[in-house]
């Protein structure tokens, strides 16, 4: 177990990064920078990476101030989820801006700074986990926790080309965390990478009875399959940013190239959940969070936080039960799509604003933030957002996956798989990515080698049959020379027959080993019609795999075409008029 004290605040403390240990940072990311890093565990799952945390979380003898000065304290204990990463064995950095009490999506309403995008000075780093998502950006820490009500985990990875893990509700204690809207907050995670944002999960998740929101869960453990379906919404808004909208559409056709199916979704009950959060009696569990402090110290609170806790006094216990029974149904209307897909589609921010613009439009621009993460926890879905493209302007824009409760390693899974083939460099360090890595959680996809010979070939008229099952060609190879091929004759495309003789008494043929999801296999197997079949066959090396027979009636009147090797060498020998 950690030790971890810090003996002398005073010394070991520097307010802000100092500009000279970082030149060209921004030193409001920081409200609390340990100048000498608080060390976790010697070993452990996590040793060797630093982070950071968001400074509405409880590192022991550290000020928690949630961006208002007024509001610090110094607590006796650490958060659950800081002991938890200390002894996994990450070292602590410090504490980052937010804005205040959590309470945006946008990283300007601060005391201490608005804090910038890691690309752009000039822009908006996305909130209100503001500064974790930039020291992660700028490759200060290797990971950072945020906290995620309306999406203040995904939004500041989205605009500054990091990955943003958003776990399903409860999956990792808020023990230690000033809340938000405590019913729906989540600790959140910010990596370059999904695989260290998956490593850091897997060490901070766990039940605590002393969390009243804590679960349970038992997690999902088996990987989509690779020709998965993602729903878009049919109706997207981005808010006049053109860059934006031709990004997502990039990001739609990178998802089909991955083996994805779009389904089209409606968006109304998502979209009507969202609005909840702000325009009912839902953001009177915003005020309840801080209700004493708030009534006795309105006037510490920036604008316009305060008019927006300010606005949870005025309703009624009866207002709230209205908007929870509103809540429970658009739940009820959205549940259904979740049986025409496995995973939503949306864009992390549909847009990205300056400070400027966002300081002279505070509440409106915040709201569009919003438009795509609002809805998640509400509804109790877990998301992720991973880097997707740089814009024609060189600003970063990210998509958001988000599935069902308990799907958290299915969605870093694919989202790994996603951040991959982007050719993105990690962040704003320009370093290239390292090597995926499978996901801790998922359990080995259970597969089956099939061997084609003749028409479900690569290019061929059935190999669309494999490859809508997400099946991918592992080899070209030979059978043994056990064999003799035939073209058969009557068939609809075009069809060999393959038959096994006495050994060494055929011909070796040329075959491709295609590597099929076991669950896809059944409804392969029965699109096969006689007289062809599926058996064992034996390959060159000795090795045996499943693979196209045929019964040897049907071989009565074909043409023995072993001479030839294989189907393709059979083809390229028929005059150009033959129609095959």
């Amino acid at each position: 177990m950690v030790q971890s004290t810090i003996s002398d605040q005073g010394s070991e403390v520097a307010a802000h990064f100092a500009a000279a240990k970082a030149p060209g940072l921004a030193p409001q990311a920081w409200i609390t920078h340990l100048a000498k890093p608080l060390p976790g565990a010697a070993q452990g799952p996590l040793a060797g990476l630093s982070f950071a945390v968001k400074d509405n979380m409880d590192v022991l003898k550290l000020p928690t101030t949630a961006a208002c000065p007024a509001y610090s304290f110094t607590p006796a204990a650490h958060a659950a989820v800081v002991h938890k990463l200390l002894n996994a064995g990450a070292s602590l950095h410090g504490k980052t801006n937010l804005d205040q009490f959590a309470c945006g999506l946008n990283g300007t309403r601060s005391p201490y700074g608005a804090v910038p995008n890691a690309f752009s000075k000039a822009h908006v780093s996305g909130g209100s986990s503001s500064g974790s998502a930039y020291v992660v950006a700028t490759g200060q820490v290797d990971f950072a926790l945020g906290t995620d009500t309306a999406g203040s985990g995904r939004v500041p990875a989205g605009l500054n080309n990091i990955v943003g893990l958003k776990p399903s509700k409860g999956l990792i204690s808020a023990r230690g965390v000033v809340p938000a809207a405590q019913s729906v907050d989540c600790v959140s995670i910010f990596a370059l990478t999904v695989a260290t944002a998956a490593s850091v999960l897997q060490a901070a998740m766990g039940y605590d009875p002393q969390d009243p929101f804590s679960r349970q869960l038992s997690l999902a453990t088996t990987a989509w399959p690779k020709q998965f379906r993602f729903g878009v919404p049919s109706t997207l808004q981005f808010f006049g940013d053109d860059l934006a909208q031709a990004a997502f559409a990039q990001a739609v056709q990178r998802l089909r190239d991955m083996g994805g199916v779009q389904v089209s979704v409606d968006f109304a009950p998502l979209a009507g959940a969202a609005a909840l959060l702000y325009e009912s009696a839902l953001v009177a569990e915003r005020y309840a969070a801080i209700r004493e402090f708030f009534d006795a110290h309105e006037d510490n609170i920036v604008e316009p936080v305060r008019s927006i806790l300010a606005g949870g006094r005025s309703y009624s216990a009866a207002d709230l039960y209205e908007a929870q029974l509103k809540l429970r149904a658009f739940a009820q209307r959205a549940a259904p799509m979740w049986d025409a897909m496995d995973v939503l589609l949306v864009p992390t921010a549909p847009t990205h604003y300056t400070i400027a613009d966002m300081q002279a439009d505070p509440v409106a621009l915040n709201r569009n933030l919003g438009a795509y993460t609002n809805f998640v926890n509400l509804l109790d879905y877990a998301a992720i957002s991973v880097p997707s493209s740089l814009r024609a302007d060189g600003l970063p824009f990210g998509i958001t996956l988000i599935g069902p409760c308990g799907s958290d390693w299915q969605l870093a899974d694919l989202g790994q798989r996603y951040h991959h083939a982007t050719g993105l460099t990690q962040g704003a360090t320009g370093q290239s990515l390292p090597d995926p890595v499978p996901m801790a959680g998922l359990k080995p996809s259970s597969t089956v080698t099939v061997a084609v010979v003749g028409a479900h070939l690569s290019g061929m008229p059935l190999n669309w049959q494999l490859t809508e099952r997400g099946a991918t060609m592992v080899a070209q190879t030979f059978t043994a020379p056990d064999y003799r091929f035939y073209a058969l004759k009557g068939t609809t495309p075009a069809k060999p027959g393959l038959l096994r003789v006495e050994p060494g008494g055929g011909t070796a043929i040329a075959v491709e080993l295609w590597q099929m999801p076991m669950d896809c296999y059944g409804s392969f197997v029965a699109l096969i019609a006689a007289p062809l079949g599926i058996g064992t066959l034996k390959l060159a090396d000795g090795s045996t795999v499943q693979g196209f027979l045929c019964e040897p009636q049907a071989l009565t009147d074909a043409t023995d075409i072993s001479h030839f090797g294989g189907w393709r060498a059979y083809l390229q020998s028929l005059p150009s008029t033959v129609s095959i």
